[in-house]
């Protein structure tokens, strides 16, 4: 970065002096994301990985089987990205820290201009790179669908519902993500009892996962002619937007077929010949079998499809099983489960439990404002899943 334009302002002149404290303050949040990120990154523990990479692919077998290989140069590659780009970004922030220094020093006001347009970027870069790093779990980048249900609190939790459909419309469209209602059914008085709608867009479930949980509602009633304080409870369920078409690819390697002589009625020729066969899955220990065609051929082309066909089960029943799971997080629609509180009335806050995040701005969040909740969010389960939990 060149050092150009040295007009020498007074050091007195407010303007100079603002610009100046306005950067500092920039630089010092670009310096404390960076090392947010490199606790997100977990960068000490990838540099450990690929050292143990590295070593494995020293071993004079290593080449020897390219199944087994290949997992591991596209992890090393992955790692070694990552490590790289957050070094460089590194580097640079620090090269930022010099040039301020010296355009202080010489009060060098083109290069300061100049310093604050480079930290901007940096702070967006390194955001760029956390988020690939946060919406990184499986099934994080398919379209989401969403349902809210009203829980205690009757005509209010079905207003509660209502109001939160509309907070996460206004999110989805500050995203640009396209939204559909799938289901709506209206509440007796007013409000709606359940929605179910989808989100379509990239990340979509990775961003709404966060959201998933019991919300609560404190507030003066506007149903309540006595003007009393409520607690309002809505439930947010977000699945990730299952694809039906169930691909099922059998590796030869993970097969051993036997043959063996067909038993029972069939004749002297079935009784004689090693015709039946039997197939066994070995990564899921699944054994088909088929005797019935004279021709060894055909019973195994059978056997085949009866294996395809259990092992298609199996991935569906296991797709089952997780959305289940993800449903069964959930607890009772009432006082002591909900992930976030929005009060109204007396004071005004909105503070999720599960990262102790919160904003006084209620109206903000209502409108849509979400993002700061979802990143804390997705920071805390980062470090959950490296088991390094701490505050957000």
């Amino acid at each position: 970065m060149a050092c150009a334009g040295k007009g020498r302002p007074n050091q007195e002149d407010s303007r100079w002096l603002s610009k100046l404290r306005k950067l500092k303050c920039h630089s010092k949040i670009c310096q404390n994301v960076l090392l947010t990120s490199e606790a997100i990154f977990d960068i000490q523990g990838k540099r450990a990985r690929l050292s143990e990479l590295e070593k494995t692919m020293l071993k004079s077998d290593f080449w020897e089987n390219p199944e087994q290989s290949k997992p591991i140069l596209v992890e090393r590659s992955e790692l070694s990205e990552i490590i790289e780009t957050w070094e460089n970004y590194s580097k640079e922030l620090e090269d930022c820290g010099l040039f301020l220094e010296m355009a202080v020093e010489e009060s060098d006001e083109q290069t300061v201009r100049e310093v604050a347009q480079k930290a901007r970027f940096l702070e967006k870069s390194i955001g760029a790179l956390e988020f690939r790093e946060l919406l990184g779990e499986e099934n994080d980048q398919k379209n989401a669908i969403v349902s809210i249900n009203a829980g205690a609190g009757g005509t209010e939790a079905q207003d509660w519902v209502e109001m939160l459909l509309r907070m996460y419309l206004r999110w989805c469209e500050s995203k640009n993500f396209v939204t559909q209602v799938l289901d709506f059914l209206q509440g007796e008085e007013a409000g709606i009892k359940n929605v179910t709608f989808t989100v379509t867009g990239s990340y979509a479930y990775g961003y709404l996962k966060a959201e998933s949980g019991i919300h609560r509602l404190v507030r003066i009633s506007p149903f309540d002619a006595s003007g009393r304080r409520h607690t309002s409870f809505a439930a947010l369920f977000v699945y990730p937007e299952v694809d039906d078409a169930i691909v099922v690819e059998i590796n030869p390697a993970d097969l051993r077929i036997d043959t063996y002589r067909a038993s029972g009625a069939g004749g002297q020729h079935v009784n004689k010949t090693s015709s039946a066969v039997r197939i066994t899955h070995l990564p899921t220990n699944i054994v088909v079998q088929c005797q019935n065609e004279k021709s060894q051929h055909r019973n195994r082309e059978i056997a085949m499809k009866i294996l395809r066909a259990r092992l298609h089960e199996r991935e569906k029943r296991l797709q089952d099983q997780k959305l289940q799971e993800l449903h069964d997080g959930l607890e009772d629609i009432a006082w002591g489960n909900q992930i976030r509180s929005y009060v109204l009335q007396p004071y005004r806050m909105v503070k999720d439990h599960r990262t102790q995040h919160e904003k006084g701005d209620v109206d903000r969040v209502l409108n849509g404002d979400l993002d700061g909740f979802i990143e804390a969010y997705l920071v805390e389960r980062s470090r959950t899943r490296r088991g390094n939990p701490g505050k957000s």
